[in-house]
């Protein structure tokens, strides 16, 4: 359990290398690595792998307003999620569970629970829609919710524990 703040986003990146090495990032793309069981991704970098999470101004432009998501896109928001809870897991030393409900038309709730603490509520509105401007705003999104995270599993260590 580091007490030091080793959380922090890059302030001044001088690349996308620089966020790559957040913890939040490094989870993601293990995450990402993890689910491919035949080598395909094997020759794409880290960037290549990220760039489904990444949407530039003209491409969220192209997405309709309303939508139903499709499963790809739900996968990759579970993905975000399983990173930010194992991320967690390595810093606390707390179990976490990512559980989800969602409507078809891409309304729902994201909760990470530690033993009996909700650590991340996220209200899900325009799920096809979902992604990043950069790498640096997934980083910082990502982060955010790291940190806010360990911050609370800290505050409320008893609430935390499993079996308390």
């Amino acid at each position: 359990m580091n007490e030091q703040s080793t959380l922090d986003i890059p302030t001044e990146p001088s690349s996308d290398e620089a966020y790559l090495g957040t913890p939040f990032v490094q989870q993601l793309i293990k995450q990402l690595r993890a689910q491919d069981m035949n080598g395909t991704w094997d020759n794409k970098s880290d960037l290549q792998l990220l760039k489904p999470f990444i949407h530039t101004a003209e491409e969220r432009r192209a997405l309709p307003i309303l939508g139903d998501p499709d499963p790809e896109t739900l996968w990759r928001l579970e993905l975000f999620y399983n990173a930010i809870a194992v991320a967690i897991e390595r810093e606390t030393g707390q179990m976490v569970s990512p559980m989800m409900k969602m409507s078809h038309e891409g309304f729902g709730r994201m909760v990470l629970l530690a033993g009996r603490l909700v650590v991340v509520n996220k209200q899900l509105r325009d799920v096809h829609r979902f992604g990043f401007a950069s790498l640096a705003k997934l980083s910082e999104a990502g982060t955010k919710f790291l940190n806010e995270a360990v911050t609370m599993i800290r505050t409320y260590p008893d609430v935390a524990q499993y079996g308390a």
